[in-house]
């Protein structure tokens, strides 16, 4: 299985914006491979914001096929240019092979 993890930190009370996002109806549903995608937001009382998406797919060639495929890159082009929101502090991307999966007794 590959996982691919996006950390988004925004300013406070922008966190629900990005969450929406992700957690919409989208095109990656559709594609081979997909396993699923979670949303999560860190607990804080106050002050900056984080969400972590983490996707799941298959394999890291699917998630491959899926960063080459024609309606990935049409929706990032169609996004080239717009200056990201200013309530985007940072974000920050990483991919992980997992190796290993605990399950509950039965």
């Amino acid at each position: 299985m590959f996982v691919q993890l996006r950390k988004v930190t925004v300013a406070e009370g922008y966190a629900e914006q990005v969450i929406k996002q992700f957690a919409g109806k989208g095109i990656i549903e559709e594609q081979e491979g997909f396993i699923d995608l979670t949303v999560m937001e860190k607990k804080v009382r106050k002050g900056e914001e984080e969400v972590v998406v983490m996707i799941r797919w298959e394999t890291e060639e699917y998630w491959k096929q899926w960063e080459k495929s024609d309606v990935h890159i049409a929706n990032h082009k169609a996004n080239l240019g717009k200056p990201k929101p200013d309530y985007i502090l940072n974000t920050e991307v990483g991919k992980y092979e997992v190796k290993a999966v605990k399950q509950p007794a039965n």
